[in-house]
């Protein structure tokens, strides 16, 4: 063996000495450990983590909503091929409530819903005295204008929101209006706006203007006389319908020589009855269009609208009622959805916090119409686009592009805060 190999080999031999010396004594300090235990009487304990006290359930909070609605009395002649509607307006509260209950799964919020529908002659008054016993202070109602109006009076009413699903009436949103209600259809004058604008896009201006005999029909004209004047429309001629409603005979002898004697773009007709005005289209003197309450109809709701998301609430309905979604039936789901809304958001079932947040700059409703839908603090009324539609078509919507509104493109239908009438604000 050479000098240099056996100074390697002792290198090494050191090398693992030294190995073996940290070995033996991390071993010795483990013995001396366990021996230590050992003779405290074992291992010491382990110490164990104490989980955190799981919280109780949040309780979930539930609030009722009341449907009050009056089966109208049977119309004098009805069309035999027109469906007789027995459930209009609280189907649509019914699913109003399904997208309430939807919601509030999230935030611990339940919500229910007391129908009360009246025959024609039911006491409607003694009705609502009756809800309002029970502690309902969100109130659909579904009732004609005068009805409303006197419940709105009532002391029972002076803490609690009606919410009116289905009337058009200006009066209700303008002298005769009530700080407890608000209106979710849109009233006559916007209608009739929605309609003024579409026709200034055409340059339609020039009107013929058809009245029925019923004080509706009269109310509606009265719109369309504003909204003229205010477009900058001329009405050329205004007639009374005084003539049969038999459409078996009138229309070939009586409609011509009824809407004969002036030149005009188009009729407008008011007959929110329906006795005359489907007779006129194709009848008329000259060959002109329909619109008003028939022909080309302003309207809150259609079957014919799916953009915007409205085709999937369209089919939910029908699943759920086996028809088409009515104007009453929007505006009670219009409605529904609003209180639920303003719980999620105030988080709260607090009859004021949910008024107040109704009438907020905050609250914005999504009615599948494009844009959000908010309430005129002075006067009631839901803003929203009217739909301007035939039976199968849906022609327009209001408002029309290039009419425009300093604060708000809504409120270029209907009533704008200068000109209201109102003095009873929400």
């Amino acid at each position: 063996m050479t000098p240099a190999l056996a100074l390697k080999l002792l290198i090494r031999f050191n090398r693992l000495s030294a190995c073996a010396g940290r070995i033996l004594l991390s071993s010795g300090i483990v013995a001396l450990a366990l021996f230590q235990a050992a003779a405290l009487g074992g291992p010491a304990p382990v110490r164990r983590q104490t989980p955190a006290p799981v919280a109780a359930p949040q309780a979930v909070e539930r609030l009722t909503l009341a449907y009050l609605g009056q089966l109208a009395e049977a119309a004098a002649v009805r069309p035999y091929f027109e469906p007789v509607v027995a459930d209009r307006g609280v189907q649509g509260a019914r699913l109003g409530l399904v997208d309430d209950n939807t919601t509030g799964r999230f935030t611990r919020q339940e919500f229910a819903l007391a129908e009360t529908r009246l025959a024609p002659g039911d006491d409607a008054e003694a009705a609502f005295k009756r809800l309002v016993a029970d502690g309902r202070r969100f109130i659909l109602v579904d009732l004609k204008p005068e009805v409303l109006r006197r419940l709105a009076a009532l002391p029972q009413a002076h803490d609690v929101l009606l919410l009116d699903v289905s009337s058009r009436d200006d009066a209700l949103r303008g002298g005769d209006c009530a700080s407890n209600v608000l209106h979710l259809l849109p009233s006559r004058a916007m209608r009739a706006d929605a309609l003024s604008q579409y026709l200034a896009k055409k340059k339609w201006t020039r009107w013929f203007l058809a009245v029925g005999p019923a004080p509706e029909d009269r109310l509606f004209a009265d719109a369309l006389k504003r909204s003229a004047k205010r477009f900058g429309m001329k009405i050329v001629a205004e007639k009374t319908w005084t003539h049969s409603f038999d459409d078996r005979k009138t229309p070939e002898s009586e409609v011509p020589v009824f809407t004969q004697g002036s030149d005009y773009d188009l009729v407008l007709v008011a007959d929110e009855a329906g006795s005359f005005g489907d007779i006129l289209s194709y009848r008329t003197w000259l060959p002109r269009p329909v619109a008003g309450t028939q022909g080309l109809v302003p309207s809150a709701w259609h079957h014919t609208l799916e953009a915007w998301g409205a085709i999937q609430l369209q089919n939910r309905f029908r699943q759920q009622a086996g028809r088409w979604m009515t104007e009453a039936d929007y505006g009670a789901w219009l409605a529904v959805r609003a209180i639920g809304e303003a719980a999620t958001r105030t988080r709260s079932l607090e009859f004021e916090a949910i008024r107040s947040y109704l009438l907020s700059d905050g609250f914005a409703l999504a009615g599948f119409k494009g844009v959000p839908l908010s309430f005129r603090r002075w006067d009631g009324q839901l803003r929203q686009p009217v739909l301007l539609v035939q039976e199968r078509s849906l022609v327009a919507v209001a408002p029309v592009e290039g009419f425009a509104h300093p604060k708000n493109e809504l409120d270029s239908l209907g009533y704008d805060e200068p000109e209201t009438s109102c003095r009873a604000k929400p």
